[in-house]
């Protein structure tokens, strides 16, 4: 469909407002439930080039060394910054463009463990207006000062047709990357275990994703995930497979998620000029869940029936250890995540307003479009 103009200008307008709805729930009608206990602030951009921050890693293999990068603002750059807020080095990728960068992830090389970083391309306000994105792949400098550094690009295009996303993640073990829509209806995509440069590579589709999805992250064992949006934040095993939610700042719009390098905390930014970055703490009981599990104890072997013996084989040949058939491990975290809203990121009287929200353009829309034929 061939779409005019004018259409392309409304659809603009809309998504503003909806934007707009989402940032002032964000601040209004949840915000009695916006704070977490035990966060603090950890610190503020000081440097006024970084203005729209929209991307946040903590570095892999330098201590206290955070990175970001703008929206689409700014040109191909990223930001090497101390705890203290202030910047330490500012980094272009050569070769590289930024049509609307919206995330970034940090991860290490398993074979050389030199660390790597993520910058993606993904932000598309057309929902398909883009033919492919692209996120690029950075050898972390090993200098903190300013300079230009190669970048690796990947294209990439949804088994689906386009979204609009804004979240990347990294597997720690894997180093596979992840892509999160920010929709209504949003979605996780994984890319191919081994990326392309020759070639568009798919992105397919393995899970979903919170309503309006701003950023996301895994934690540095590989355990679980989080995805932020502009309310909250939600812990995942696997994708759809919830284990928490939890309560975030109330940032003027947030933006970007990290953890900390122990897992036992997230980090959470915002846009605009001296932006903040909170430190919330996951609770014990989230900690807990995402524990690495320990394999049961081997007991001492006790004389077996025949009957118990032909068990132990069935369990082998089925692909599971005596040990291990019929063993329910996660049955009762999928069952827990099935039980909170769908929309495992925002309550129902925000999914109500936004409803709303979107009539009341949906009817704008209809007006205008007459207006302009």
């Amino acid at each position: 469909m061939v779409r005019r103009p004018g259409y392309v200008v409304i659809r603009v307008l809309v998504v503003a407002m909806l934007a707009g709805a989402a940032v002032s729930l964000g601040q209004g009608a949840w915000a009695e439930g916006a704070w977490a206990e035990g966060e603090s602030l950890f610190f503020s951009f000081k440097d006024r080039r970084i203005n729209e921050s929209s991307g946040l890693a903590v570095s892999p293999t330098h201590k206290d060394v955070y990175y970001t990068h703008n929206d689409s603002s700014d040109g191909p750059v990223f930001y090497a910054v101390g705890p203290d807020g202030r910047t330490r080095a500012r980094f272009t990728l050569r070769g590289a463009g930024a049509r609307d960068w919206e995330g970034m992830a940090a991860s290490k090389d398993p074979r050389t463990g030199q660390g790597v970083l993520w910058f993606a391309d993904i932000g598309d306000n057309f929902d398909g207006a883009w033919p492919d994105v692209s996120v690029y792949r950075v050898p972390e400098p090993t200098l903190l000062r300013d300079a230009v550094v190669p970048a690796v690009r990947y294209r990439f295009r949804y088994e689906d047709g386009g979204h609009n996303a804004e979240g990347v993640m990294v597997h720690p073990g894997t180093g596979r990357l992840y892509i999160v829509s920010k929709e209504f209806s949003g979605s996780i995509y994984a890319a191919p275990s081994r990326l392309r440069t020759d070639r568009t590579n798919v992105l397919r589709r393995v899970g979903s994703a919170p309503i309006m999805a701003t950023d996301a992250a895994y934690a540095p064992d590989g355990s679980s995930f989080v995805i932020r949006t502009y309310f909250s934040a939600t812990v995942y095993r696997a994708p759809d497979e919830q284990i928490a939610r939890v309560s975030m700042p109330n940032l003027e719009q947030a933006e970007s998620i990290a953890y900390t390098p122990d897992g036992r905390a997230l980090l959470t930014g915002s846009e605009g000029r001296n932006s903040p970055v909170y430190r919330v703490p996951l609770s014990e009981s989230v900690l807990r869940e995402t524990a690495p599990r320990a394999a049961p104890a081997p007991t001492a072997p006790t004389p077996a029936s025949s009957g118990d013996a032909a068990g132990a084989r069935q369990g082998g040949r089925n692909g599971q250890s005596p040990l291990a058939a019929g063993t329910k491990e996660g049955t009762a975290l999928v069952a827990d995540a099935r039980e909170h809203d769908a929309d495992a990121g925002v309550p129902a009287s925000a999914v109500l307003l936004w409803l709303a929200v979107a009539a009341g353009a949906t009817g704008f829309i209809t007006l205008l479009a007459r207006r302009t034929r």
